[in-house]
């Protein structure tokens, strides 16, 4: 797993796909822009931001796939009935909107040819 709070340079995204391969699930602090990238469970991932001082209402999960560059906002760790997002899917469109602009920040390299 890896903790990121900045934007990837080309060469960090390619070494990330290296070492967990096409598809990499991504835990995010979609209020502080930071995530945790390569866990196995997305709770892994929440383990660290909350250590890192993230409020729990603010992380969110999906993951990246770098072959096409598709992003999903999918994770059990989004079954929030308490925040009214009953499904695994990030269905809040505000939330999910913000994941999505955390991850293609973060990853913004990954689009540039």
């Amino acid at each position: 797993m890896k903790y990121i709070d900045h934007v990837l340079t080309k060469e960090e995204v390619k070494k990330l796909r290296n070492e967990f391969g096409d598809y990499v699930k991504i835990t995010a602090d979609i209020k502080k822009e930071q995530l945790v990238a390569g866990c196995i469970l997305h709770a892994d991932g929440e383990r660290i931001l909350l250590e890192k001082g993230s409020r729990q209402d603010d992380i969110w999960g999906g993951g990246i796939n770098f072959a096409t560059g598709e992003i999903d906002a999918t994770a059990i760790l989004n079954l929030r009935p308490r925040l009214n997002n009953n499904s695994i899917e990030l269905l809040d469109e505000k939330r999910r909107k913000k994941f999505l602009a955390t991850v293609k920040k973060v990853f913004s390299k990954l689009w540039e040819k």
